[in-house]
């Protein structure tokens, strides 16, 4: 299954490319060039992300009734209409609608692409796979995004338009790379017997699974204390506190990416042999480490370029934590999943993704407009910390083969009997 994941991963990088294009200049295009004001484009960006919290949960019935492939014509081709619907909104309503189908599409393709990795990958290879797609996405959205900082011109909508045509162009050559793999009958997985409480269907199964309900509370907790703050309390406090200019954060922001792209596959041979749940746990303290970078780059005094150092240091941090997530939590999510409902959890956990990206800009906004920054960085070292809690105690739950796919399984442990649900 090689060849089809490698189309998988190009497809999905083609995507990422043309989607950097535009998430930078939105609200900027919808504000500025449109002449919509700030309170619509604001609209525009909750739209875009409220548009996934409707689908979500009913994507992942679609996928294991129907296969991913369904979902994922109609993802991309959601996606397309609504960046093509992004270049002629010129009235607030088609700013809003276009929003909501592109903001829609970008949902259905991500469990999708999810459920087609875990198809077309064994669970020895399938760490790798995540970790691939993971690199590809942040360097397509990278180079995109670079690339579209040169054409965009805020004082030429045409030239916008020929960013959102370029979008929509990368989600169909998406799908047209898509409909060429040619996907298993049946998904990747090992030999299962379906566990008591785990019979039934879709969220039902889900729920009962505590293991997976503890992984999406991890989950949910990663995603507000690194992905929720970039773009709102931490982007304040290093504005506002550590005192940088906004092209220094956009250096801070590149180190981010640097990390990721130059670091990545160094960090999946440390990592993929090891106790995801531990891998997990130490993301938890790097971070943590990160926080009180930040924290400490508010503090110094007449030092503004270790200040600065510090600031930096923090993006970078998380950078490296971001490497040892992407083949360890995906993976943890499909290895958990009865094989008949792969897609019901991809959902899901993109669900409580998208909950986390939309709560933690709004809690790191508030509390940067009350200036409340002490109380801020002490919040996300616990939540950071907590990571680590969570991910040894969901360690106890896992068995042998969910937590160390890569290594073979002693006699005693295969013996054993995991913890029941």
């Amino acid at each position: 299954m090689g060849a089809q994941l490698r189309r998988i991963q190009l497809g999905n990088a083609l995507a990422a490319f043309g989607n950097g294009f535009t998430m930078p200049f939105l609200f900027v295009y919808a504000s500025k060039v449109r002449g919509l004001g700030d309170g619509t484009a604001g609209a525009v960006l909750a739209v875009f992300a409220a548009a996934a919290l409707v689908v979500l949960p009913f994507t992942g019935r679609v996928i294991d009734r129907r296969g991913p492939m369904v979902t994922v014509v109609f993802g991309a081709v959601a996606a397309a209409l609504g960046a093509l619907a992004f270049s002629a909104a010129a009235t607030p309503g088609a700013a809003l609608g276009a929003a909501g189908l592109m903001g829609g599409g970008i949902a259905v393709l991500q469990p999708s692409l999810a459920t087609m990795i875990v198809w077309c990958s064994s669970t020895v290879n399938r760490s790798r796979a995540f970790a691939t797609q993971f690199f590809l996405n942040n360097l397509g959205l990278g180079i995109g995004g670079l690339i579209g900082g040169f054409v965009v011109d805020e004082n030429s909508a045409g030239s916008f338009l020929v960013l959102f045509g370029i979008e929509a162009a990368m989600f169909m050559v998406l799908l047209l790379v898509l409909l060429t793999v040619r996907l298993p009958s049946a998904p990747g997985f090992d030999d299962e017997e379906v566990p008591e409480g785990r019979t039934g269907s879709g969220w039902a199964v889900l729920l009962r699974d505590r293991s997976m309900v503890l992984l999406c509370v991890l989950g949910f907790v990663v995603f507000f204390a690194c992905y929720g703050q970039f773009e709102s309390g931490l982007a304040a406090y290093a504005v506002e506190v550590t005192r940088i200019s906004t092209a220094t954060l956009g250096t801070a922001l590149a180190a981010n990416t640097a990390a990721i792209v130059l670091a990545q596959f160094v960090v999946l041979r440390l990592v993929e042999r090891r106790r995801r749940s531990r891998v997990i746990a130490v993301v938890g303290l790097i971070w943590t480490l990160a926080w009180l970078a930040a924290g400490a780059s508010g503090l110094v005094e007449g030092g503004q370029g270790v200040a600065t150092a510090l600031l930096i240091s923090t993006y970078a941090l998380f950078g490296v934590g971001e490497t040892m997530l992407s083949p360890t939590v995906a993976p943890l999510v499909a290895d958990l999943a009865p094989s008949r409902l792969v897609g019901q959890y991809n959902s899901a956990f993109a669900l409580v993704r998208q909950l986390a990206l939309a709560i933690g800009p709004a809690v790191g906004g508030m509390l940067a407009a009350a200036g409340a920054y002490a109380f801020y960085i002490g919040m996300l070292v616990v939540c950071s910390l907590g990571i680590s809690v969570l991910a040894m105690v969901l360690g106890r739950r896992l068995t042998h083969r969910q937590d160390r796919p890569g290594r073979p399984v002693p006699v005693e442990v295969e013996e054993s009997v995991a913890v029941s649900a």
